[in-house]
């Protein structure tokens, strides 16, 4: 899996917010987005997670504790 951070522009250059150790001329995929962007995947997301999660006909976990 391909790991995600969050960053930030200062002086336009992109700081990210955690320390990474990345090799020199490491490939990078940057993605823009405006602070409004956030709340909508977050609240798209929302949704997906609840079904995955609050699903009762599929708690393995559950089964598991009852063994």
């Amino acid at each position: 899996m391909l790991p995600t951070v969050w960053g930030v522009v200062h002086g336009g250059a992109i700081e990210v917010s955690e320390g990474l150790e990345l090799p020199e001329g490491c490939k990078v995929l940057v993605t823009l987005f405006s602070d409004t962007d956030g709340a909508f995947w977050k609240a798209a997301s929302e949704k997906s997670l609840g079904e995955v999660w609050d699903n009762t006909k599929d708690d393995a976990y559950a089964q598991l504790l009852e063994k």
